[in-house]
């Protein structure tokens, strides 16, 4: 799909997303002894080796790169389980699995940074590739459905990455098929391009998630 390739198609563009993606709980094996860490976002510690902690992302991936950690990857990051996804997604046109919503950041994040804490990672990393592109194809054939007679549509389980790719063009495309029949009713262009978040920052994590978030399905 084009806005894979062309920032100016999406929402949010790939950092945004991923940095949303950096709150997602994950769980760490310390090395060592540490007190607990406190920040805006909450509390996490103490830390005892080789007692397993939740975390955010962003803070196992900071811990990880000092040597204080291993990160244990997400039961749903196994080839066994990757394996059920793939064939299930294959098997239906229609419907899409259920999967974390941020699985691809999550994913890329271990995958470069915490490469030796994932069994067998190439295969992992093979078959999330492959389960992209067959949940991708699978969007574009429900894109094919639009016609000048749709009034909503709706994709369930997608993931963020996927909503903010399609979301641009299907809005595009609605308001292409509404604007000779009621151009009333489309929302002027420029003041849409102006309420668009410009700037992220930590204290506003909590606020842009909500807004991004649509728990992988795709209305309008």
């Amino acid at each position: 799909m084009a806005g894979q390739s062309d920032p100016h198609l999406s929402i949010f563009s790939a950092e945004e997303v991923e940095f949303i993606a950096e709150d997602e709980m994950v769980e760490i094996v310390p090395n060592l002894r540490m007190d607990a860490l406190n920040f805006i976002c909450g509390d996490f510690g103490p830390f005892f080796p080789q007692i397993a902690n939740q975390v955010p992302l962003w803070l196992a991936v900071a811990l990880k790169k000092r040597g204080k950690c291993t990160i244990r990857p997400p039961q749903w990051m196994t080839i066994e389980k990757l394996t059920q996804v793939l064939e299930a997604e294959r098997d239906s046109q229609r419907v899409f699995e259920q999967l974390p919503f941020h699985y691809v950041e999550i994913s890329r994040l271990l995958f470069d940074h915490a490469r030796d804490d994932i069994p067998d990672v190439y295969m992992v990393r093979s078959l999330i590739e492959d389960i992209r592109d067959v949940r991708f194809h699978k969007v574009e054939t429900s894109l094919e459905t639009l016609n000048e007679r749709a009034l909503a549509l709706k994709i369930n389980n997608l993931s963020a990455m996927e909503v903010n790719i399609v979301r641009p063009f299907v809005g595009r495309a609605l308001q292409a098929f509404y604007k000779h029949d009621s151009p009333e009713l489309i929302p002027d262009q420029e003041r849409v391009l102006d309420r668009r978040p410009q700037v992220v920052s930590n204290a506003t994590r909590l606020s842009y998630g909500a807004i991004f978030r649509t728990n992988g399905c795709l209305e309008f």
